[in-house]
């Protein structure tokens, strides 16, 4: 269970994206740890909408956490959303404590195919947000980044000193925008500002664009997967729950400073598919395509920085972590079942 939080961090916090994987577990742990949360989200058509839906219902069902359907590119509505809770908290430094910026278009391949609906959600949305922070005096930005940033070339396991100038895909390179506009808006505006370089994170009600979900529901049901190339490639699966612990240790204060939050365990594909044959009790049927050139071959956070400054650790293995998402698929099965998982 989640430690009480202390005083001494903030209380009063924005989530963006909240409709979305992570932040809608790092809205829900907030919660629990008694803070105060707003969660916005604008649900976009990135993937099956029913996902976002099921998440937002769970928030709804979390009494005293407020939500609204807003997008980060009508800066009118973000403007009077921080103006409303600067009125509602007279005598304080600013409408929020902190801003947590998970809003984002995520995946490398559909990036590709629609680079500019990147740019709009993950650099235009942030620059819009760390305005805001600006604007009414809020000295806290978490932003959500990605492993996508170190490319090819590097050696594993992935350290945040490494070079990130080469990236395979516009998600990384909007990603990697982002991070550069935060440090902008540190060094000019004392924003503190934290980023977190998330790997492969999966759980209950995970993006179906994903390996983990995509793969239970294709193997569950006898559908066909798709492995680009033969299987080999590893990822640092990091289970949902870690990561959103991970992303509230980051309201510290740091300065500005980039974290890697995975698991520090890569799995291969070919591992994956295994663990899942046998937590669902059914065969994958595969199909082998050509490796795509946006794919990096592997993924492996080298955690040792989050440990120390954030006190931060992954503590779900990858066959709890299966587990939880199978058995929460099965569990709504009736509908995720249909989930659009292309």
């Amino acid at each position: 269970m989640p430690e009480n939080p202390s005083p001494a961090l903030p209380q009063k916090i924005l989530v963006t994206g909240a409709a979305g994987f992570i932040a809608s577990r790092v809205c829900a742990l907030l919660h629990e740890q008694g803070r105060t949360v707003t969660g916005l989200d604008n649900f976009n058509d990135a993937y099956d909408v029913r996902l976002k839906v099921w998440r937002w219902v769970q928030l709804e069902n979390l009494p005293g956490l407020e939500l609204h359907r807003l997008d980060l590119l009508d800066t009118s509505a973000l403007e009077r959303l921080f103006e409303k809770h600067a009125r509602t908290n007279p005598g304080r430094a600013a409408p929020f404590d902190a801003v947590i910026n998970l809003a984002a278009r995520a995946g490398v391949r559909p990036s590709v195919q629609n680079p500019r609906a990147y740019v709009g959600a993950n650099i235009t949305g942030a620059l819009n947000v760390l305005e805001m922070c600006r604007q009414f005096g809020v000295k806290k930005f978490v932003l959500a980044s990605t492993s996508s940033l170190y490319g090819k070339g590097h050696q594993t396991p992935y350290r945040e000193e490494m070079n990130t100038d080469h990236q395979l895909s516009p998600y990384a390179a909007t990603k990697k925008a982002a991070e550069a506009m935060a440090y902008t808006y540190h060094f000019l505006h004392g924003i503190d500002v934290s980023v977190l370089r998330y790997f492969t994170v999966y759980g209950p009600a995970g993006r179906p664009d994903m390996t983990p979900l995509r793969f239970v529901q294709r193997i569950r049901e006898g559908r066909t997967i798709t492995i680009f190339g033969d299987g080999t490639q590893s990822r640092d699966f990091t289970y949902v729950d870690d990561i959103a612990r991970g992303t509230i240790s980051a309201l510290r204060p740091v300065g500005y400073e980039a974290f890697n939050l995975g698991s520090d365990e890569p799995l291969k594909l070919s591992e994956m598919i295994t663990l899942i044959e046998e937590l669902t009790g059914h065969k994958a049927k595969i199909e082998y395509r050509p490796w795509h050139p946006a794919d990096m071959a592997e993924t492996w956070a080298e955690i040792s920085k989050a440990r120390k400054t954030l006190e931060w650790s992954p503590q779900t293995s990858i066959r709890e972590g299966m587990h939880l998402l199978v058995n929460w698929y099965n569990e709504n099965r009736d509908w995720a079942k249909d989930i659009d998982t292309d």
